[in-house]
């Protein structure tokens, strides 16, 4: 068989509901020759009969014999692939028809071995709205390790590169031995595309939208814990150890790092004022301040009150709270 331009690599779990738009839109990519990978990760659902109920022999279904979770699936792509791009894409999210023909062109005109584009988000009403400006986009034309660690700092800003699907030369994916962290449930995608840059792959920016983000409720990357905060720092010292970064790139990084202590310390206080932990609310404030500045309203009128009543609990030992005073 020829190898195909692209390979998808679509990581799926309880995806019957959106897999089949996924699957389609890649499918319907215009003026390149693509395989479909869809690499079942031990779905409970219909997931592995809707895939295999599409009747197109560009299309390959990998059943896991166990849960491996979204690095590992893709990486069980990744091996499979034949294609010369390798291009990730969420099971519930979708392409546009002319996006990896541009990306393919741009990173051809830049030499480049990995390429990401602007995305349009998709919310639960349904409003459609692009991530990055046209405009800023274009006046980027590279994506650089030092950027992309610095967009990738947790309450930094809304939108960060982070978000970005790239598309990856397998070329230079096998040459560098790169593969997903599959210690990790969330920013797996991160820390490979961080580990390529670092590899000295150059990326390059494709302005225009062709990835459409759908937003979920309850998607793991909308939810944030302490432990996916704990697995990002543990994430982040193998990505370091790995490799040396510059001056700049270590500069982002610390920022990084800094970031992610802030989070943790800021999911701890949360955790504390829903225990009613006055000493342990303290105890963080105290120890790190900038977790504080990030609580906001109506967490921070929830601070307050709760203080208030333990405040009231400390003056009268014994007494019950009388709820129509709180």
């Amino acid at each position: 068989m020829s190898v195909p331009d692209v390979s998808f690599i679509i990581a799926a779990y309880n995806s019957a509901k959106t897999i089949r738009r996924a699957v389609e839109s890649a499918l319907a990519q215009s003026d390149v020759t693509v395989e479909v990978i869809v690499i079942d990760d031990c779905s409970a659902d219909e997931t592995r009969d809707v895939v295999s109920a599409i009747a197109d022999e560009r299309v390959r279904l990998i059943p896991l014999a166990r849960n491996r979770g979204p690095g590992g699936a893709r990486n069980a792509g990744f091996d499979a692939a034949r294609g010369r791009w390798l291009a990730i894409l969420d099971a519930d999210d979708e392409v546009e028809p002319q996006r990896l023909s541009r990306m393919i062109e741009k990173a051809a005109n830049l030499n480049a071995d990995i390429v990401v584009d602007n995305l349009d988000v998709i919310d639960g009403d349904g409003v459609r709205s692009s991530m990055f400006t046209v405009d800023a986009l274009h006046a980027q034309p590279l994506l650089t390790l030092p950027a992309f660690i610095d967009s990738n700092r947790l309450f930094h800003a809304t939108h960060n590169f982070g978000y970005l699907k790239p598309v990856f030369l397998r070329s230079f994916i096998e040459t560098h031995g790169l593969r997903f962290d599959e210690k990790l449930r969330i920013g797996e995608d991160y820390i490979l595309l961080a580990s390529a840059l670092a590899s000295g792959g150059l990326c390059a920016i494709e302005p225009s939208a062709g990835y459409i983000y759908h937003i979920r409720e309850g998607s793991i990357s909308r939810v944030l814990r302490l432990d996916h905060v704990e697995a990002m720092i543990a994430g982040d010292a193998r990505f370091t150890a790995a490799f040396t970064l510059d001056s700049e790139a270590q500069a982002a990084q610390t920022r990084r790092a800094r970031s992610l202590v802030d989070a943790y310390d800021f999911l701890t206080l949360i955790e504390q004022m829903k225990a009613r932990s006055l000493s342990g609310v303290l105890r963080t404030a105290l120890a790190n301040p900038r977790a504080v500045r990030h609580l906001r309203l109506p967490v921070k009128a929830r601070f307050e009150r709760m203080a208030a009543q333990f405040g009231r609990s400390s003056s009268t030992p014994g007494k019950a709270h009388n709820p129509s005073k709180g």
